[in-house]
């Protein structure tokens, strides 16, 4: 099946197959678990079983930059399924979130009353909190910042609905830009990257946005089949008076001028994308954060304009999730595909979109930053053939987040 969506793509069956076939996992990265502490083993065990996208990509990561983020991924997995968890009363559930980050200097504290599937990392929460004391205080200090910021976040949304485009903006700063501003602070504390990446929050915040609004405008039908509502009423009140409105047939035009508004909003990000990507010095720093981004336009692309998004699931085909992670190796390549799925999204812009004049706007604007020689420059002499091969372990995420993202 996956084969036969990709048979106009003949460089995805060929990518798909090395895959499927195994032709990737002989450069994954191999861990030293020897020279690990029994809890920090523990940890990566958990990293691999609650993270569809991130496992393989975050022990790709150099140095004790590793442990840094796998720790931090699993602080925010551990603060998210508080906030998931719809069991815990409200008045439980606010003071945790916002007092969440001073439990990381409690030894002993860990919470048993969870129902979420993960809730492992609450129950063992002794365990994740002690490795995080073992990190330098460099980490330390970064990681419990952006654990407090986004769990006083999350309590705030727990009963109000995102309204306004500036809410939106918020409410994924809070779930997302905020680990995109952690991140970046990490990759310069560990000096693999130049302190003004993780200085630039502007930058790091809009790689967390454009990332998160591609996944709420993907998932219109399936929030909804779940009760939740993640479209900013500012942008849905335009065009109907219930948002639900939009999965009936008959609505289907009002949807797709809703839903083409939103797609709009989120390109806004991608020159953001591009300035901070070609920031980026550290191969392995790069392959994390370029993998992502070029998933977000490749699924935004599919989604313009696309009826499918109010009838089911909108995906990318695994063919051609394989062949971005083996492409964005290099900020010339990342531009490329850019550029690529810029042009899909110019040639469905209908003229009767009420946001035909923003689209090709923002859509001008991406292509003069994918064109710009300085940006494209950037990089270049720093591309290491050794990292462009072994990039393909990029490829071997796991077959979990391929059924995530792709077709």
């Amino acid at each position: 099946m996956d084969i036969l969506k990709s048979l106009g793509h003949p460089e995805e069956i060929i990518n798909l197959f090395k895959y499927k076939i195994g032709g990737f996992r002989s450069v994954m990265p191999t861990l030293d678990y020897d020279s690990m502490s029994e809890t920090l083993r523990t940890c990566y065990a958990y990293l691999n079983q609650t993270s569809r996208s991130f496992a393989a990509v975050i022990q790709a990561l150099d140095g004790e930059l590793r442990h840094a983020v796998c720790i931090f991924y699993l602080v925010l997995r551990a603060l998210d399924t508080v906030e998931d968890d719809m069991s815990i009363p409200l008045e439980k559930k606010v003071p945790l979130l916002q007092d969440f980050h001073t439990f990381l200097y409690q030894p002993e504290w860990s919470f048993a009353e969870s129902r979420e599937k993960d809730r492992q990392v609450l129950e063992d929460f002794p365990t994740i909190s002690v490795e995080f004391r073992n990190l330098g205080q460099e980490y330390r200090d970064v990681i419990s910042d952006i654990c407090h910021r986004m769990g006083v976040g999350m309590a705030e949304f727990l009963e109000k609905k995102v309204s306004c485009m500036k809410e939106w903006d918020k409410y994924c700063h809070y779930v997302a830009g905020l680990v995109g501003i952690g991140l970046s602070r990490l990759f310069s504390a560990s000096q693999l990257e130049d302190a003004e990446v993780g200085r630039d929050t502007e930058l790091a915040n809009s790689m967390g946005l454009f990332l998160q609004k591609t996944n709420i405008i993907r998932d219109y039908l399936e929030d909804q089949q779940e009760g939740r509502a993640f479209w900013p009423q500012e942008a849905w009140s335009q065009f109907t008076a219930r948002l639900e409105d939009f999965s009936h047939p008959q609505h289907l035009s009002s949807a797709l001028s809703c839903l083409n508004l939103l797609v709009t909003d989120a390109l806004r990000h991608v020159p953001d994308v591009i300035a901070y990507l070609s920031r980026l010095r550290n191969q392995s720093v790069f392959n994390f954060c370029a993998i992502p981004q070029v998933m977000a336009i490749a699924t935004l692309s599919a989604c313009y304009n696309n009826p499918q998004v109010f009838q089911g699931v909108v995906k990318i085909r695994k063919g051609q999730a394989v062949t971005l992670m083996m492409q964005a190796t290099n900020m010339c390549a990342v531009q490329s595909i850019i550029a690529q799925y810029s042009q899909e999204i110019l040639q469905k812009v209908s003229v009767t979109d009420p946001s035909r004049e923003k689209t090709l706007f923002i859509l001008s604007v991406i292509r003069e930053k994918s064109l710009s020689p300085a940006v494209l420059s950037s990089r270049a002499h720093h591309i290491s053939p050794v990292y462009v091969s072994a990039v393909m372990l990029l490829a071997a995420l796991s077959w979990q987040y391929l059924n995530a993202t792709a077709g």
